[in-house]
């Protein structure tokens, strides 16, 4: 029995981000101050290098006014 390497990690998705963005007329940056985060980490997750953590991700969905988690992330796993 083959058990993943790695936990499951939540990406941003950044096809999602952009369209809220977009529609509330905000900037990267503008979101970034909302979500408490700096605007080049933003960057980081938006550009999928960087995992955000439970805190973040609950920061984004607050400032972006996201209720649903599947709304503007995707869980990743290891064995895929």
């Amino acid at each position: 029995m083959n058990q993943p390497t790695e936990p499951p990690r939540a990406r941003l998705k950044p096809g999602p981000v952009w369209e809220l963005i977009t529609r509330r007329n905000m900037s990267q940056n503008e979101l970034a101050r909302k979500a408490e985060i700096s605007s080049g980490y933003l960057s980081q997750l938006i550009s999928g290098r960087k995992y955000p953590s439970a805190e973040v991700r609950r920061k984004l969905q607050a400032a972006l006014e996201v209720e649903r988690f599947e709304e503007i992330f995707v869980m990743e796993y290891g064995d895929d």
